[in-house]
């Protein structure tokens, strides 16, 4: 068994050598501001040596460089998914999001973003551990108002129970709500300069079939998908949510799902 174990490391160390030696260079040519040459190396060992938060932050850092918002976004968004708590990544986003000029009635409200900010500060697994230890306080509180002998004690355990257990509701729900967000690819970002929407899967064949204005960068939550074949060409189109009250298709080629 060992014998397999070290002829199973001496294989794949090479690769990873190989691996980390792509993503050393790709780093140097970026300090070089050789951003062509660092992207096709970065994007290399993504494929090579695997996704990761750092890798993806990086790739979004060298596409912002060469002036391709929508890619930026796109990476620090699959960044923040593989780790929330990539504080550098969520830095970025906002930066970058704010020199988007997206369609001022399009788009999350400030409340929906802030929120979605202060659950991101922590990861999935960070929320889950603060709500066990709020439900095991809960508990203590619960033993505190049946056991104890004081009125102001048992005002504590009661009042201080109620909050524990409010806390373990908040703290498991935002676990719950960034599990699921790391684990469905129901959104995607705008790759393009910008893209008319259609109220049918397909290129609008006039101004009526034309829902809205999209600019690189927007990210919309996908709702549905169909294959659309036109003189024999088939060509995906999703049916899209930029918000609460904007729907419509959109052409996979205009999008790439984070």
């Amino acid at each position: 068994m060992k014998s397999f174990l070290a002829i199973l490391f001496s294989l794949a160390f090479p690769f990873m050598v190989f691996a980390q030696d792509i993503t050393q260079k790709a780093n140097d040519l970026y300090s070089k501001d050789n951003f062509n040459e660092a992207l096709e190396l970065y994007l290399n060992a993504a494929k090579t040596k695997g996704t990761s938060s750092e890798l993806y932050y990086n790739i979004g850092n060298t596409y912002y460089r060469l002036g391709n918002m929508g890619k930026s976004i796109l990476y620090y968004e699959r960044a923040l998914i593989l780790n929330p708590s990539n504080a550098d990544a969520k830095t970025n986003l906002d930066f970058v999001n704010g020199k988007i000029q997206n369609n001022a009635d399009i788009g999350a409200s400030f409340l929906s973003n802030l929120i979605d900010s202060l659950i991101s500060r922590e990861s999935s697994n960070s929320w889950a551990i603060i709500g066990v230890v709020c439900f095991l306080l809960f508990l203590g509180a619960v033993a505190l108002y049946i056991f104890a002998s004081s009125v102001p004690l048992r005002k504590l355990g009661f009042f201080g129970g109620a909050a524990l257990l409010l806390f373990t509701i908040v703290a498991i729900s935002c676990s719950s709500h960034l599990q699921s967000k790391a684990m469905n690819h129901e959104y995607a970002i705008v790759t393009v300069s910008s893209t008319t929407l259609s109220t049918s899967p397909r290129v609008p064949k006039d101004k009526s079939e034309e829902a809205f204005l999209l600019n690189e960068g927007m990210k919309v939550q996908i709702v549905d998908s169909v294959e659309n074949k036109t003189e024999g060409v088939s060509e995906k189109w999703y049916d899209v949510k930029a918000d609460d009250s904007h729907r419509a298709w959109i052409s996979s080629k205009a999008v790439e799902i984070i």
